[in-house]
């Protein structure tokens, strides 16, 4: 089966090239999947996409006119993807539900660590032989509360790691997890209840049309004064003008994210050369109480080798006939 792979990465296809097997035939381009793009696919039973590439109705249909019967995500989160819309034109879906959550979390405590310990500045000031702490005082984690929102796989693993800082971790999902209440003594309280008393709030939630906007003006204004975010989830959980004049009145200390509401077609890309034109992200990469990553969380060998190799599972199932495990339709 021949798969056209969209916005294939240089990091990331000696992985899938590693992981090919059976009859599967792969052909690689940079290009992100849009309506545009999507002829693309002409000629090939499959492709494999990226959280970054429109899956949406319009481009749907035009993969299901030109033959497409199989999409593989490369990414856990699949709100790319216009599920239903897919299963109608008859095109099964599939995604990598576990590619590596410790990667995520792990990036969660590096952005919670880098703002408060302000890694980059300190960075930057002895570069320039700056050697003074005036402006480097952060704060311990010991005893310090911190709200969790979305407890799945890489909430959990976010509260494993924080047990071991000693915090005292609250957490709100549609579900508790009575292993992390019996283990490590979390406590699911309501929004509100983190707002009040979280000194740090993570985001770990998929997004929906529940969770888009989450985190605008009006619970940002709940939230401690000195309270740092950080955000690991999706960018559009987060309301990036509510977030900013937050920043700026000094409604909250601190702001750490790898993803941002509209970072399809300019994360993952070098833009050395060229001017940032949306002027909202502009003002997030240059804020002082903002630490933004250009969505790394996942880029770890161990989750890059598990995202190839759930790719090539994927497709050799639907190749042999086979329902896939991931399967979304």
């Amino acid at each position: 089966m021949k798969v056209l792979i969209y916005s294939a990465k240089p990091f990331e296809i000696p992985f899938l090239k590693s992981a090919l097997k059976g009859s599967l035939e792969f052909e690689f381009t940079s290009e992100r999947l849009n309506s545009k793009t999507a002829m693309k696919s002409v000629g090939f039973k499959a492709i494999s996409i990226f959280s970054a590439d429109d899956a949406s109705p319009i481009v749907l249909e035009k993969l299901r006119d030109f033959g497409v019967k199989y999409i593989t995500l490369r990414s856990a989160g699949h709100d790319n993807v216009n599920v239903k819309i897919a299963e109608s034109y008859g095109i099964k879906v599939a995604n990598v539900p576990e590619y590596s959550p410790n990667a995520i979390a792990e990036h969660a405590i590096a952005l919670l660590m880098g703002i408060n310990r302000k890694l980059v500045l300190a960075n930057r000031q002895v570069m320039k032989n700056n050697f003074s702490l005036d402006n480097l005082l952060g704060f311990d984690l010991n005893q310090k509360t911190i709200g969790i929102l979305g407890t799945g796989k890489i909430g959990s693993i976010i509260v494993k790691i924080l047990n071991g800082f000693n915090c005292n971790i609250l957490a709100n999902d549609v579900s508790r997890n009575e292993q992390l209440i019996d283990q490590f003594g979390v406590k699911y309280v309501s929004k509100e209840t983190i707002c009040k008393e979280a000194d740090i709030v993570i985001i770990s939630l998929p997004l929906t049309t529940e969770t888009y906007y989450l985190i605008d003006e009006s619970f940002l204004q709940k939230m401690k004064k000195n309270a740092i975010l950080v955000n690991i989830a999706r960018g559009a959980i987060v309301k990036t003008v509510a977030i900013l004049k937050t920043l700026d009145s000094n409604g909250l200390a601190g702001y750490a994210t790898d993803v941002y509401e509209r970072e399809s077609g300019v994360f993952f890309f070098d833009h050395s050369s060229e001017e940032i034109l949306d002027k909202e992200l502009e003002r997030l990469v240059n804020h002082p109480k903002v630490l933004l990553t250009p969505h790394q969380a996942f880029a770890t060998k161990e989750a890059l080798t598990n995202i190839a190799e759930t790719t090539v599972y994927n497709l050799n199932c639907w190749e042999e006939g086979i329902t896939p495990l991931n399967e979304l339709t």
